[in-house]
């Protein structure tokens, strides 16, 4: 009992002592442990890194990257039916090769018009972009052969 008696008042001096302002004691030992369960994680937990732009900044992007996407997409199938101006020959059904060219063109764009991927996007816009082009480069070429036909043919 005597025992206990002296362990409360060693206990109740302590408090005492840390009551005073004089003589509290800012020292922490390293058994003792943070004080808060925010200094704990703080201290164990990997810190969560800031990203690099807010979610504002990062919508404005999405919105830049599928209007700039759109636009391109627009720009192509204007020169898909700018291109296909030139043939005016029919195929084996009587049909312009025009009209068959330009429904083609329609039905490939409706197909892709839900794509979200902006790598299987990208890839479409630049391989209808090359498909143009070719098919503008032999069109021509079919045409300067055509052209010298005709000269030679003139020609006595």
């Amino acid at each position: 009992m005597a025992a206990k008696l002296r362990k409360w008042r060693n206990l109740s001096t302590r408090i005492d002592l840390m009551l005073r302002s004089d003589a509290v004691s800012t020292r922490r030992f390293l058994h003792e442990g943070p004080d808060t369960m925010e200094e704990l994680l703080d201290r164990h937990l990997a810190k969560k890194e800031k990203p690099l732009i807010n979610d504002e900044e990062a919508e404005y992007l999405n919105r830049e990257r599928l209007t700039s996407t759109r636009r391109e997409a627009l720009s192509l199938y204007r020169d898909i039916l700018r291109a296909t101006r030139f043939y005016t020959w029919t195929d084996s059904r009587g049909v312009l090769w025009r009209d068959v060219l330009r429904e083609n063109a329609r039905k490939e764009f409706e197909a892709a018009r839900f794509e979200t991927d902006p790598e299987v996007i990208t890839r479409l816009l630049i391989g209808g972009s090359d498909a143009v082009s070719s098919a503008l480069d032999r069109l021509a070429e079919k045409q300067r052969e055509m052209i010298e036909k005709r000269n030679r043919d003139d020609q006595p």
